[in-house]
């Protein structure tokens, strides 16, 4: 770092709770108010994929569109992403991908050539069909979305997290930004029998009960992903940011605000701890226990032996959607 006063570490997590990615949370707010207006559904809504009973089996459903700013600077990488991103909230809930469909809106020019590029591109690496979707190059701003269908055997959720469990962080760092954001690109120059190798491990994590709680670490950070699993299960958490996995010549402030393209935030009992760490190592993904789970409804950090609160869950809610079936 170094932190070498409590006010540094304060100011950190000050900064990061001001930035964007996480801010824009909550405007998630407006979109649960709503919901609970809607026809009723078996499984609480808000966690990284819909989840619909099918049988023996759940059908998973999720659907993610993209910032203006970002299809417009890099409408390749935009396009590679609009596969990964919702592979990733897939395998966060325990699934295996099926298919994606897509809502493109642009002019036919060279931008939108790029992100159909980028699209079939990871649709090959990752093995997941495009299957239909929208279009309408009849537009003068580039725009996209795309929603995916999965499958799991057994569900993971950011609504089962429990007080005593660990909080692991697993993130692929064989990477490096894609400017001019904060995405950690591991993903691009990967062979493509690793990335789908790598996302299997998620379902058979799932599968193998290693886990109960699984979020993908998103815009918002890590610290972010962590205060909405935190306020879905209506728990609290501590953080030690030395045990954080982190590339050693990326600062904190940027790390903390990074979206990795693989990275995910799960909880886990002592009895699994090991076997969970392993099972990342032998696909050689950085994974460790980062901090525990209590029943403060608090996330707190620390640095050595410094300790500051990042986010009071309770009192300011960031996306409001809690688990409404516990008590």
């Amino acid at each position: 770092m170094p932190m070498s006063d409590p006010e540094q570490l304060h100011a950190l997590l000050e900064t990061i709770r001001e930035g964007s990615g996480l801010l824009h949370k909550r405007d998630i707010q407006l979109v649960q108010r709503h919901l609970q207006e809607a026809s009723p559904v078996a499984y609480p809504n808000g966690d990284d994929a819909a989840v619909i009973p099918a049988g023996d089996e759940f059908d998973l459903l999720a659907g993610e569109g993209f910032m203006d700013q970002f299809v417009a600077a890099d409408p390749w990488f935009a396009g590679w992403c609009g596969i990964l991103v919702n592979v990733s909230d897939i395998a966060a809930m325990g699934g295996k991908p099926i298919a994606v469909v897509n809502a493109l809106w642009g002019g036919s020019d060279e931008r939108t050539e790029l992100l159909l590029q980028g699209m079939s591109a990871a649709s090959r690496a990752y093995g997941v069909p495009i299957v239909g979707g929208h279009t309408n190059l009849q537009c003068s701003d580039l725009r996209l979305s795309v929603s995916i269908l999965g499958r799991a055997k057994q569900v993971l959720s950011s609504f089962a997290a429990r007080p005593g469990q660990h909080l692991v962080m697993a993130v692929d760092l064989r990477g490096q930004y894609q400017p001019p954001f904060n995405n950690w690109n591991a993903s691009t120059r990967a062979p493509s029998q690793r990335l789908r190798e790598d996302i299997a491990l998620l379902p058979k994590i799932a599968e193998l009960e290693l886990v109960s709680a699984a979020k993908d670490i998103s815009q918002a950070g890590v610290l972010g992903t962590c205060v909405m699993l935190l306020e879905s299960s209506r728990v609290g958490a501590h953080i030690r940011l030395e045990s954080m996995p982190k590339p050693e010549a990326v600062e904190w402030l940027q790390w903390l605000q990074t979206f990795p393209s693989f990275g995910f935030l799960l909880t886990c009992d002592d009895q699994h701890l090991q076997t969970l760490l392993d099972l990342f190592g032998e696909r050689h993904i950085d994974a460790a226990a980062i901090g525990k789970i209590n029943d403060s409804g608090l996330c707190t950090v620390s640095w050595e032996n410094q300790s500051d609160l990042f986010w009071d869950v309770q009192a300011t809610p960031l996306t409001a959607m809690r688990n409404h079936y516990h008590a």
